[in-house]
């Protein structure tokens, strides 16, 4: 079976070392395939795919790159299934709406935590929602306005797969006041969150029974590939936190984008540097054929 390397710099201002990708090309006995010119590149060697890791680890340590070795059979996926908070917009609705009521830090403290699985991720919730008892539920409102913006790269990702005949799905332990807004945003297919709670026009500090975790995200990868009749090989997984590592590790390609610590050490493929056009040169797919949102 052959393998791929596939080695990304950061579009915004890092581009890769023709003569680094050169003698990855002689190291790995393989040849090169520009996937976007400076920005991705991807190299098939025939070589062991632990082979493959070694050499590129040792030719590429300390290089401001992200990298990754897939078999080259069935690179391109069939079904996306996406965290939203801090991977497919920039930042964590949550620890947003605690800011309107003066306890951002402490909340974020929490999901930082609770992202990196040092604590339970259902009562961490629990613990954060509490805070916002009280609001007024127009708040809500408001952060999608003022501060929720998608991630770079995202739009693109999800035009592209889509016109490749690919569904798509918005899978979050956030809540659906805000992946109703994101999924309309960006063009996925079908949405899943939490529910935040709320009376009169005001948030009561509590979110609707039962929560959707870690294991939730897994059954819905699993839901969903039971009805298109699709392998786990098929499927492309990608978040930042602990509560998305069931189905990173269940997916065909499961990804770590900008993740916590203890995620990118479990995650198959760690993002760093690139943004979420990463994820489609992780597929073969060229920006030549990138699709505009």
């Amino acid at each position: 079976m052959s393998h791929v390397l596939i080695v990304l710099g950061d579009p915004a201002g890092a581009p890769l070392d023709p003569v680094l990708v050169r003698e990855l090309e002689t190291a790995l006995g393989g040849r090169i395939r520009w996937l976007a010119e400076a920005e991705a590149v991807e190299i098939e060697s025939q070589l062991p795919a632990a082979t493959i890791a070694a050499r590129a680890a040792t030719l590429l340590e300390g290089e401001p790159v992200d990298r990754a070795v897939l078999p080259t059979a069935g690179r391109e996926k069939r079904l996306l299934l996406a965290d939203m908070d801090s991977t497919m917009i920039t930042v964590e609705c949550l620890d947003e709406l605690a800011d309107y009521v003066g306890c951002k830090a402490e909340v974020a403290a929490i999901t930082r935590a609770a992202m990196n699985g040092e604590i339970e991720y259902r009562e961490s919730l629990r613990r954060r929602v509490a805070l916002l008892e009280g609001l007024p539920e127009r708040v809500i409102g408001e952060v999608i306005a003022e501060r929720v913006r998608a991630t770079p790269g995202a739009r693109t990702l999800l035009a592209t797969m889509r016109a490749r005949g690919a569904k798509s799905v918005l899978v979050s332990s956030g809540f659906r006041q805000f992946t109703r807004h994101v999924a309309t945003l960006l063009g996925f297919d079908e949405e899943r969150g939490n529910t935040l709670l709320a009376e009169a026009g005001t948030l009561t500090g509590k979110v609707a029974e039962p929560i959707l975790d870690a294991s939730a995200k897994l059954a819905t990868l699993e839901e969903i590939l039971a009805r298109e009749s699709l392998p786990a090989d098929a499927a492309l997984a990608v978040g930042d936190g602990a509560n998305d590592l069931p189905m990173l590790l269940r997916a065909g390609l499961g990804v770590a984008y900008r993740a916590h610590p203890r995620v990118r050490e479990r995650a198959p493929v760690s993002i760093v540097h690139g943004d979420l056009t990463a994820l489609l040169y992780l597929q073969g797919i060229a920006k030549r054929d990138h699709v505009a949102a």
